[in-house]
């Protein structure tokens, strides 16, 4: 492992190496504990969570290591208040455990800071900010991306059952594993217990996938929010994204209809659960819902 002191500075971000990997940071810091978990073969640097994650490979096995404790480049707030957060986190993985869901293996103090170890998944990310992982994820077909869709919707299903209310739900936190055929999903940390209100106006999220009561402060956060998000992700999936019209819709007419009906401004308009949305959106599909 290389010197953690910086190679080069730009753009008022430090640049350093762990194991021949560059990551971006605020101020220089010792990674040399990442060593006890095998060698790094990818890094994550541009979060604003606070959070910087790493890739590491130990023989066969590869892990997806989630620290909290350095200087980020790109989060505003003080390392101890990101460790604080990622252990909060921890505990959200473990109450929600799913098929769907990245696999936590544990939670540990390391380094000076706090490591959430995940079992590492090979899939590609939807999200916008990693173009080529997206590019492949948008050639999937339409019957599979209903499979992803079905996918989603048991896992926030399973949330609500578990008490939760989803915060921060976006693209970025969607995967496809093509060699598996398996859809999961990462980064659910800002999940929180029911009942949860809006303290600070615009919360965290893409906007694209925000209903108007996550702009609103004193607003309730809850299930019916949830519609509007899934609802997002269906237009993101298979319309037009923010534009709902229905020239930009690749499934049927009914489809439209339901997906439409979840993004509704209006919360009384939007299906009354997210249960209730996936029995609308099945029946015009034609499956079964459980």
């Amino acid at each position: 492992m290389r010197n953690p002191v910086p190679t080069w500075y730009v753009e008022d971000f430090y640049v350093q190496y762990v194991d021949d990997i560059p990551c971006k940071l605020k101020a220089p810091f010792d990674f040399s504990f990442i060593k006890k978990y095998g060698e790094v073969f990818k890094v994550y640097d541009d979060q604003d969570s606070g959070n910087i994650c790493f890739g590491v490979r130990d023989g066969e096995e590869r892990l997806f290591i989630k620290f909290a404790g350095a200087p980020t480049s790109r989060y505003e707030g003080k390392p101890e208040e990101a460790i604080t957060a990622l252990k909060a986190a921890v505990n959200v993985y473990e109450d929600l455990r799913h098929p769907h869901l990245v696999r936590l293996i544990r939670g540990e103090e390391v380094g000076g800071g706090f490591a959430a170890i995940f079992e590492w998944s090979d899939g590609e990310c939807m999200g916008k900010m990693y173009p080529l992982s997206r590019e492949t994820f948008m050639q999937l077909p339409d019957s599979t991306r209903l499979d992803v869709f079905h996918a989603i919707l048991d896992f926030h299903i399973h949330a609500v059952e578990k008490g939760y209310v989803a915060i921060d739900f976006y693209d970025g936190s969607i995967l496809y594993d093509f060699s598996k055929e398996k859809t999961l999903i990462c980064d659910i940390d800002l999940y929180s217990k029911r009942p949860y209100t809006n303290t600070m106006g615009r919360m965290w999220g893409s906007s694209r996938f925000m209903s108007p009561e996550e702009f609103r402060e004193g607003a309730g956060i809850d299930e019916i929010t949830n519609v509007y998000g899934m609802g997002a992700t269906a237009f993101a999936l298979f319309g037009g994204e923010k534009d709902r019209s229905r020239e930009k819709w690749r499934l049927s007419d009914g489809l439209y209809e339901v997906a439409l009906k979840a993004v509704s401004d209006d919360r009384e308009a939007r299906q009354p659960s997210l249960l209730e949305l996936k029995r609308e959106w099945d029946r015009e599909t034609g499956s079964v819902s459980r």
